[in-house]
């Protein structure tokens, strides 16, 4: 059976309109065969400009997509990060 592997650091308390709760990484990834998912709780429109400078990848709401790491720029991939985990996890 394949398993996912899910990598996180710091830590973000969430509250939806719903009322539902809980807590989550405030950053993390998943090294899966097709692309390393990087979650970024903040939502990936908070950085269209860095992701425009990015490199080849993908997006859905949270999550950023990277085929190939040595094909896109990791020091922006690394500010990317960063920003994410400095807003959640104060």
């Amino acid at each position: 059976m394949d398993q996912a592997v899910h990598i996180g650091f710091g830590q973000y308390h969430y509250k939806y309109a719903s009322g539902r709760e809980g807590d989550a990484a405030a950053v993390g990834f998943a090294p899966r065969k097709p692309a390393t998912t990087i979650y970024l709780l903040d939502g990936v429109g908070a950085h269209t400009e860095s992701l425009s400078r990015l490199g080849p990848h993908t997006t859905g709401v949270g999550c950023l997509y990277v085929k190939d790491l040595a094909q896109v720029d990791l020091g922006v991939l690394e500010g990317i990060v960063d920003e994410s985990y400095q807003k959640l996890s104060t």
